[in-house]
Formats: structure tokens, sequence, C-alpha cells
């Protein structure tokens, strides 16, 4: 049997941030919820912070029951947790937002770092899904374009840090959890698109002359085959 063809890489990988992008919605809409309700109940804390989990654990039911994958869910859902105990613990409602402002840190400087030591980490991340998480270094096409796409998601994770860290600091509760909803899940989903049309091109130009010299090669295989004289006893 002739075994399926891989995946194309820059396929899985937008597959890969649509997944990331639903389990966003589901660590978003907890955080849209603290929001509306510590702003329409007077700014008392704890009810927001329980309605928060509240929503957290419905989404987490639901998944269960619909059999779907977890990681994610669980992943937000674990994120809401962090960030509802730091607030209940400084009794801050700005708190709740501080952990995915350390999160936004933390990932803007791992692929910050990976592009100052010229490993950028989307060439990486694709290696992986390819079964090679090296071999790219060798091609230095994709070492520009892994290079771009890696910016691409430096500015996704700087603009956070640029636009929620003085709201934070300033206390704006609303304007720091409306910034968060708005550069959340739809800013991904613009950096997962803008990131596929980067790589997607250079992948489908290699498959091609892949595909063109494989080709060429049966062919030849067929014509001599064809041409190849034929033997006999002489009498």
């Amino acid at each position: 049997m002739t075994p399926e063809p891989a995946a194309h890489p820059e396929a899985v990988l937008l597959e890969r941030a649509i997944g990331g992008w639903r389990g966003m919605i589901d660590s978003g809409l907890p955080s849209l919820v603290f929001l509306l309700v510590y702003l329409l109940n007077g700014r008392v804390l704890q009810p927001a912070l329980l309605a928060a989990l509240g929503t957290g654990v419905v989404i987490l039911v639901l998944r269960l029951v619909r059999k779907e994958p977890l990681t994610q869910v669980l992943a937000g859902f674990a994120g809401v947790a962090i960030s509802a105990w730091v607030s209940a613990r400084t009794g801050q409602a700005r708190d709740f937002f501080l952990w995915g402002l350390i999160v936004n840190v933390a990932y803007g400087s791992a692929f910050l770092i990976s592009l100052a030591v010229r490993w950028p980490l989307m060439g990486v991340v694709v290696g992986m899904f390819m079964g090679d998480p090296t071999g790219w270094r060798q091609d230095p096409e994709l070492r520009r374009r892994f290079a771009a796409a890696t910016w691409v998601w430096v500015l996704l994770f700087g603009s956070r840090i640029v636009v929620q860290v003085p709201l934070y600091l300033a206390g704006w509760v609303g304007a720091l959890g409306g910034a968060k909803i708005v550069m959340g899940w739809p800013l991904f989903l613009f950096a997962a698109y803008v990131t596929y049309r980067l790589l997607a091109p250079i992948f489908q130009e290699r498959r091609s002359a892949e595909a063109a010299v494989g080709s060429q090669s049966e062919e030849g295989s067929e014509e001599t085959t064809e041409t190849e004289p034929e033997t006999g006893h002489e009498r």
C-alpha cells in the first residue's frame, strides 16, 4: 500500500493556529464576563471573579460532554484560575489581567531571543511538524521566511505589552479589559494568517520543484526501457 502523503507543514500550522484560536475564545470569554460583571455591578471584585471562574467551568464541562480536545481548554481554564487567584490575593481588579501580561512578555521575549541567536522559533515549530526541526537551516530562503514569520509574532506580543502595560499601571480596568479582548483572538488570527501567507508560497514552490524532478525521472526511466535493444541468438 502507498503511504498517505504527509500534511503540508504550512497547512498544519494554520490548523494548529485555529485550534489555538478556539482556546483563546475559551479563555477570553471568562475575561469578558469578568469585565462586564465588574463594571455593571458597582466594581465589586468578588462576584466578578466567581462569574469568570463559573464561565470557565461551564466551557470545560461542555468540551467534556462533546468529547472535544481539551488541551487548549485546560490551558485557558488554568490561566483564568491563576488570574482569579492573583486578583483575589491582592484585592485589585486590574491584577486579573496580570497573568496575561506576564505570558505575553514571556512569549515575546522567547521569539525575540530566537531571532537574536539566529534560530527563529517559527522555523523550529514548523520543522517539528515536518519531522526535521533543524533541516530548514540549510536553506537560506527558508531561514529568511521563518525569520520574517517570527517577527510577526514578536510584533503581536510586543503590541499587546505596549498597549496594555500602561493601562495596567494606570489602573484603568475597563480600558485594560477591552484592550485584552480586542487584542486577543482577532489579533492572533491575523498573525496566523500573515504567517501562513509568508510560508505557503515557498513550500508550494519546493513541492512543485520536487514533483517536476520526480516526473522527469519517471519519463527518463520509461524512455530507457523502450529503447533498450532486444537480444537474440545469431544464426
